[in-house]
């Protein structure tokens, strides 16, 4: 009997249309914490959780005066690169099996990765950008923090509206027109594969019951269970910078 890793290797041979959905674990191996892990953000930094809080951040001049100083510092992250997993999905899009990659991060390593940027949505934003709460303004991030830098410490838009980074922190909307993409995505697809998410975070877990009560077949791939298993075809528990490249045929599978 064949095990998960060439089962899973199997179902994506066999798809013509897969929509991907990428959560935190496929960035972890690339030097970026999760949230609530045992090493995560917010396990290690209670307050750092404000920050990512809209109505904290709009509110606390000190909460934005620190998130700034944290990006401008360049400490926040500092030199992540894309890992095995990214590559094993750019290798997915070469094949041409790959119609959509939703990510729930922020990080930008998809489309560093190689990634064709028009087909990842970046459902919950990006630090790659700023962005105005007012008007529409929305630019490099690199822009504001040079203001940060120069001594700008809480940078206000020319509008006079607040400043922060082109992410969907808790309380403010996804963006117009990602929702729309990310169900379309999962309708049209023959095969979800949702890498490093935990499932729990809605809209965007909606993804894998409706792609398969529309015949979509699901593979779900992650450190650890998650709350969604049982929809799925197959089940792969690993590390994803391990498990994913050898399922997407970009190493050899041995078992």
């Amino acid at each position: 009997m064949t095990g998960p890793l060439e089962r899973a290797k199997d179902l994506i041979d066999q798809a013509s249309k897969i929509t991907v959905l990428t959560g935190a674990g496929i960035s972890t191996d690339s030097g970026i914490p999760d949230f609530r892990g045992p090493n995560g953000i917010w396990t290690k930094n209670p307050e750092a959780e404000k920050a990512s809080n809209i109505h904290h951040y709009r509110a606390d001049p000190e909460i934005r005066k620190r998130n700034w100083a944290l990006r401008s510092s360049g400490e926040l992250w500092p030199n992540v690169a894309p890992n095995e997993g990214h590559s094993a999905l750019v290798h997915l899009e070469k094949r041409g099996l790959l119609q959509m990659l939703v990510t729930q991060n922020v990080d930008g390593l998809h489309q560093m990765a190689g990634n064709d940027p028009k087909r990842v949505v970046e459902i919950h934003g990006t630090v790659k950008e700023a962005m105005c709460l007012e008007c529409d303004w929305r630019d490099d991030i690199e822009v504001v923090l040079q203001r940060v830098r120069e001594g700008d410490a809480d940078p206000h838009c020319s509008c006079g509206g607040l400043l922060k980074s082109a992410t969907v922190s808790f309380g403010q909307n996804l963006f117009p027109g990602d929702i729309d993409r990310m169900f379309d995505a999962s309708l049209s697809c023959d095969l979800l594969l949702a890498v490093g998410t935990s499932l729990q975070v809605f809209p965007v877990a909606e993804m894998v019951p409706t792609a398969v009560n529309n015949g979509a077949k699901a593979v779900i791939v992650n450190g650890e269970s998650t709350v969604m298993d049982y929809l799925a075809e197959i089940v792969v528990n690993g590390e994803i910078s391990k498990v994913l490249p050898r399922i997407a045929s970009f190493v050899t599978v041995t078992e």
